[in-house]
């Protein structure tokens, strides 16, 4: 059953708001997003920011939370295609691959994670998020044989965001060797 039209009105406008919040913070930075220019880019009015939430954190904090849960989500179901741990450190490593380190991804979840050190909600949606990423490719690692794959998924997945903030600073950076580092922990 359909809502009511002003109930999609209203979240068409939620999700125009969501999806400006995600563009604004890697374009001027967490701190310099405003009710104001966030409510301009969306197309409505400042007053309606606060109509659908609490606050302006509260809408950064969901928007670039959803949009971590979507890459966590991309590579989680790319686990269901492969076959091998050494499969799995390729995908992992291809999942970021379309990264630069400067592209807007790259520079929300920057944005994010230090903001993170200053926001326990934002931090606490963050943890979530990995923990759950971390279970979901322990189990799969374990299902693979992997020792120790808790561990091990823990370090991947973090070695894999180092490597993608490196990536800003050494475009230049060797991925081939870092893959064959990566592929050593899962043989």
């Amino acid at each position: 059953m359909a809502g009511s039209p002003a109930a999609e009105r209203g979240q068409a406008v939620r999700r125009r708001l969501l999806e400006a919040a995600v563009e604004l913070v890697p374009e001027r930075g967490w701190s310099a997003v405003s009710t104001r220019t966030l409510a301009e880019r969306a197309g409505v009015t400042p007053s309606v920011v606060h109509y659908h939430f609490p606050s302006l954190q509260a809408l950064l904090i969901e928007g670039v939370l959803g949009a971590m849960r979507e890459v966590a989500g991309a590579f989680e179901a790319a686990l269901e295609t492969i076959g091998t741990p050494a499969g799995a450190v390729d995908a992992l490593l291809a999942s970021v691959g379309e990264y630069s380190g400067v592209d807007p991804m790259s520079l929300l979840f920057a944005e994010a994670s230090l903001t993170a050190t200053r926001d326990d909600t934002l931090r606490q949606g963050i943890q979530e998020i990995l923990a759950g990423l971390r279970a979901r490719f322990g189990r799969w690692l374990a299902e693979h044989g992997v020792a120790d794959a808790d561990g091990t998924a823990g370090v991947l997945l973090a070695a894999v965001d180092g490597l993608l903030l490196h990536r800003a600073l050494e475009p230049e950076s060797d991925r081939g060797v870092a893959a064959a580092v990566l592929r050593r922990l899962v043989s």
